[in-house]
């Protein structure tokens, strides 16, 4: 297994629509850096979020989720509450090679204001518009930027294709279109 370049990335971008809009270098002048890097892509957050509450009292239960847990907002500024989180999707759409699979970070700058992002990875052939779970840690208020960078993605091209991939299971997140809750 090997870890891909930016010269891979670019070039799977092109050929292949593997992720949609592409930034083809980093941008960084006055926003969280996103685009391609050196080992990795930094994908963007869109304005699309889910602010979780617990105004309805609700229990969450992944295998019965309640939907009424969350507050949907669209906007270019979430304000995620203290010691809570939000979901939100990729500004890209991604299309990972049967021969792939990606591992997510979070960006440093936010981790480094108690901002964690938690993405599972893209198994080979997943396709679809990635889900974000964005967690504050801090007691205070905090502001998510909307098509700015959120977390890096990392490539991991495999030694030989795997005998099943996400497609060929029919993954329940397979092309995944808008903030997407949890599914049984």
């Amino acid at each position: 297994m090997s870890i891909k370049s930016d010269r891979w990335i670019r070039r799977m971008a092109r050929e292949r629509g593997m992720i949609e809009p592409f930034a083809d270098a980093q941008v960084r002048d006055g926003v969280i850096s996103f685009g391609v890097s050196s080992y990795g892509y930094d994908m963007r957050v869109a304005r699309e979020f889910r602010i979780f509450t617990n105004a309805l009292s609700a229990i969450v239960d992944p295998k019965a989720f309640d939907p009424k847990s969350f507050v949907a907002y669209e906007g270019d500024v979430c304000l995620v509450p203290p010691n809570s989180f939000a979901l939100a999707r990729s500004v890209e759409y991604f299309r990972i090679p049967r021969d792939v699979l990606t591992i997510c970070v979070g960006k440093s700058t936010y981790a480094r204001c108690g901002i964690i992002t938690n993405v599972t990875p893209f198994e080979p052939e997943w396709e679809g518009y990635v889900t974000l779970e964005i967690s504050n840690t801090t007691p205070l208020p905090a502001r998510i930027y909307a098509n700015e960078g959120i977390a890096q993605v990392l490539f991991f091209q495999g030694d030989e294709p795997p005998e099943v991939s996400y497609a060929d299971k029919k993954g329940k997140y397979q092309k995944q279109q808008g903030v997407t809750l949890p599914r049984l």
